[in-house]
C-alpha cells in the first residue's frame, strides 16, 4: 500500500475570489446564483424578530390560518435581502464602492416556509460615473424564484462599482494599513503628525 505525500506543490498562482470590475458587466447578461436557499421557519422568525417586525402574518400561525394565504408567509424583506445577498460573491464581492438604491421592488407571489429560493440577476445598464473617476454605475435587475420557477420577488438596483485599474490601486493602498471610518490609513495619519 502506497503512502500519499502530504507535501503540497509549490504555489505558482493565487486566485482571489472577487466580484466583477465595472468593465466586466455587459448589459443583457443573466447570472444564475447557486446554490438556492431553502427557507426555514427559524429563518423567518429570527429575521422578523431581529428587525422588530411584529407582523402577525410572519409570526402568528393560528391567526395566519384565518387569512387569505392560510399560513404564515416569509417576510418579504428577508426574501429581498436573500436574492441580493446571493449575488454578492459572483458580482460585487470586493469590487463595489456603494449600493446606490433600489427601485421597482415587487413581490408578485408569496414565499412559504420550506420553499427554496433561487436568485438571478440581469445586467440592465452600465455607464461611467460623471463625477467619480475610476468608477461606474451598474443597474441590475434581481429576481427570486421558488423551486417551481414562480417569481416571488424582483428589484432593480443601482450600484457604484470600481473600474479595474482604480479598484486595484485602491486595494493596494488599503494594504498599507487599516482605515478609519473617514478613510485615512494609519500611515496617512502618521505622515500628517
Amino acid at each position: 500500500m502506497a503512502i500519499e505525500s502530504t507535501e503540497l506543490p509549490e504555489v505558482h498562482r493565487e486566485v482571489l475570489q472577487r466580484g466583477l470590475w465595472f468593465e466586466e458587466f455587459e448589459p443583457g447578461t443573466r447570472y444564475l446564483h447557486r446554490p438556492g436557499r431553502t427557507v426555514t421557519e427559524a429563518d423567518n422568525v429570527l429575521f422578523t424578530t431581529l428587525t422588530m417586525n411584529t407582523q402577525s402574518l410572519h409570526l402568528d400561525a393560528a391567526w395566519s390560518e384565518t387569512q387569505p394565504f392560510g399560513e404564515r408567509l416569509v417576510n418579504s424583506m428577508f426574501t429581498l435581502a436573500t436574492i441580493v445577498g446571493a449575488s454578492v460573491a459572483q458580482l460585487t464581492q470586493g469590487t463595489i464602492v456603494a449600493n446606490l438604491g433600489f427601485t421597482e421592488v415587487a413581490f408578485p407571489a408569496p414565499l412559504y416556509h420550506g420553499d427554496t429560493l433561487y436568485s438571478e440577476t440581469v445586467v440592465v445598464e452600465v455607464r461611467e460615473s460623471a463625477s467619480r473617476p475610476g468608477q461606474g454605475i451598474v443597474t441590475l435587475q434581481h429576481v427570486g424564484r421558488n423551486q417551481h420557477g414562480v417569481e416571488v420577488a424582483r428589484a432593480r438596483r443601482s450600484v457604484l462599482m470600481w473600474m479595474r485599474e482604480a479598484g486595484e490601486r485602491q486595494a493596494a493602498a488599503s494594504a498599507t494599513g487599516p482605515r478609519t471610518r473617514r478613510g485615512a490609513s494609519q500611515a496617512d495619519r502618521d505622515e500628517e503628525e
